[in-house]
């Protein structure tokens, strides 16, 4: 009663700085008292739905929230919708200004319609991943006039009319991302930038369109960012089009577009010397001296990312001596990476936070070295497949770098326990990557484990020589681990899951090929792991019925699964695929104990949630046509192995 009186006692202005001095960690406030669970029940901006059954009670509870994200939900339908605003005040549609509606296959353009009417200050909306989304759906989002941000990223059934009834409507937009919209064309790029003169970014990405979209993008004067990936059709006459236009441009991404030279390039950067961003991966053979020397001309250049690009020596030297402002550089798969190059490049940009470096196969302990006492402030360092990265660079990595959070190491095949026990003083350490790192063992594991208690993230695919004893070291010092890769570990056994399920914030499990564990671990982590969404146990040929029966009763909230190749009766699937509520991708290739007739069973069990599924192809021509429709009509997307 004593502690009661005294919260009671604070006015509620101050209960609100406390509450926005922590952070995200709000779930343990609001179960102190009743006066911190009504301040944070007032003051909560954003919501995620993860169960459908909690939308409406969760939505009176949070009244003024701005942001609503029902990306999670297993099924959002029309019926829903008309449910949820026909029930209760529904005075959280007034203030909502953000609605995330991404892979909500199952809604309607009826529904979408109710949704948006009802929320007249929405002003971002993102339907991406809406795969079924045409032209009638596009028309209800042009019911939000106040819209500023649309993301109809694989909405594949836009086309140039859905799109101009978007654009004559909500003439505000500053944020658009068209990303495979597949049938939108060129007239509908032209509406688009006639009517919608705010636009500050541009996603045009896969799209079928030529330079002509260029020469009417080139009208936005207010244009900020613009992306267009893999647009095959767009060449250097549509870039020449961006040099004198949008003259607020600081960002630009032409990767893939296999119609882009240097010459296209050059005039961009020519016409925007304030641009801090340039993304040129995989549509250049080779980075010309031209091009590097017009980069000296962009004093604010902050990213280059080149994946895939032939460099020299002298290109990466002029680069570290123009472009001193840089934070980021990306030369993923670059040909002509040296220790020299990138010693040079690196002793000029003293700046950089994120270095990729992945498959500069040549890269040694010289250049690490040089990384290492050049760039005190890296954070991010990707060297997949550097089969010359040893012992000796990671200590030179943890002897200067200790605000490193990110580290590939994929199929570095030098890297041993040493190498472990060198990189175990980068304390912040949040994601590893170890992947195919045969040589690193339990005792490597756990100079990582007790030194490196921020990890979120692990992946320890095929390391061979890990096994139980790493992960009891593992489990107990890294206990945020919310996403762990084990697959092909084969010295794992039931006793290192239940290690594993000591883990709380787990949330995707990586088990595949794994054939030394059974239904007893696999339950132990079903039982503990409650946030567990994704799984992987594709041929974990040992897990009978009773370990996919725990799964169907305690892992409630499941999103992905894949059992491929495993051991499960009719029953047992059926059971499964009709209690996760949630489930909305299955991998279910290859089930030799699952007839035809329970499989179908299974899947009709889960249609209306089921999102993803993949099967065997020989079932294409033996599961009914019917139920085959039905999934499809209700949104479920299936894949042919």
């Amino acid at each position: 009663m004593l502690s009661q009186s005294i919260f009671c006692l604070l006015t509620e202005d101050l209960l609100i700085r406390v509450l926005h001095k922590l952070g995200s960690d709000r779930k343990q406030w609001r179960l102190v008292c009743k006066e911190f669970l009504r301040v944070e029940s007032v003051t909560r901006k954003s919501i995620q739905i993860l169960r459908i059954e909690f939308l409406l009670r969760l939505l009176d509870k949070f009244c003024n929230i701005e942001t609503l994200d029902l990306s999670l939900c297993p099924r959002i339908e029309d019926g829903v919708v008309s449910v949820l605003l026909s029930q209760g005040s529904a005075s959280w549609t007034r203030g909502l200004r953000r609605l995330v509606l991404s892979r909500a296959t199952g809604l309607g353009h009826a529904g979408l319609e109710m949704l948006i009417r009802a929320c007249p200050m929405l002003e971002a909306v993102d339907v991406s991943h809406c795969w079924g989304y045409g032209d009638r759906e596009a028309a209800a989002l042009s019911c939000a006039v106040k819209l500023r941000e649309l993301n109809l990223d694989k909405c594949l059934g836009v086309t140039d009319i859905g799109l101009a009834k978007i654009a004559v409507v909500c003439g505000k937009l500053e944020r658009l991302s068209l990303k495979w919209c597949l049938e939108i064309t060129d007239l509908g790029i032209d509406l688009l930038c006639k009517k919608c003169l705010d636009l500050k970014f541009l996603d045009i990405s896969y799209l079928k369109v030529t330079s002509e979209s260029l020469r009417s993008i080139a009208s936005l004067l207010k244009l900020e960012a613009f992306v267009m990936v893999g647009c095959s059709l767009v060449d250097d006459v549509g870039l020449r089009f961006l040099e004198k236009g949008c003259p607020l441009l600081k960002a630009i991404h032409v990767s893939r577009c296999d119609c882009v030279s240097s010459s296209g390039l050059i005039s961009v950067i020519s016409g925007h010397g304030g641009l801090e961003q340039l993304d040129a991966g995989y549509c250049l053979s080779e980075l010309s001296a031209p091009l590097v020397k017009c980069l000296e001309n962009l004093k604010q250049l902050r990213i280059i990312r080149i994946d895939g690009v032939r460099v020299s020596d002298f290109i990466l030297q002029t680069i570290g001596a123009n472009c001193k402002s840089l934070v980021e550089l990306g030369l993923s798969k670059c040909v002509g990476v040296t220790n020299k190059g990138i010693m040079q490049l690196v002793s000029g940009c003293g700046n950089l936070k994120i270095l990729d470096l992945t498959c500069c196969r040549f890269i040694s302990v010289a250049a690490i070295s040089t990384i290492a006492d050049s760039c005190p402030d890296l954070v991010c360092l990707k060297l997949e497949s550097c089969d010359m990265v040893t012992e000796n660079c990671l200590y030179q990595l943890g002897l200067n770098c200790s605000l490193l959070e990110e580290l590939d190491l994929t199929d570095c095949s030098g890297i041993d326990d040493i190498a472990l026990r060198y990189l175990s003083r980068c304390s912040k350490l949040v994601r590893l990557k170890l992947g195919l790192c045969t040589n690193i063992s339990d005792i490597g594991l756990a100079h990582i484990a007790c030194n490196c208690p921020k990890m979120t993230e692990l992946d320890l695919y095929r390391c061979v020589r890990i096994g139980d004893d790493g992960l009891a070291a593992l489990t107990s010092g890294c206990k945020r681990l919310t996403k762990l890769n084990l697959s092909y570990c084969n010295r794992i056994t039931d006793r290192g899951l239940d290690y594993i399920s000591h883990l709380d914030e787990l949330s995707d499990l990586e088990l595949r090929g794994l054939s030394n564990i059974t239904s007893i671990g696999i339950r132990a982590v079903a039982v503990s792991c409650k946030r567990l969404a994704d799984l992987d146990l594709k041929h974990c040929e040992k897990i009978d019925d009773s370990g996919f029966w725990a799964l169907a009763f305690y892992s409630q909230n499941l999103r992905q699964i894949n059992m491929s190749y495993c051991i499960v009766s009719d029953m047992v699937l059926c059971l499964l695929m009709g209690n996760l509520k949630r489930l909305q991708d299955a991998k279910l290739v290859c089930l030799s104990k699952v007839t035809v007739k329970g499989l179908e069973v299974a899947l009709r069990t889960s249609c209306g949630r089921i999102k993803k599924v993949k099967l065997q192809r020989s079932l294409r021509v033996l599961l009914s046509s019917e139920m085959l429709e039905t999934l499809h009509a209700r949104g479920c997307k299936i894949r042919w192995d």
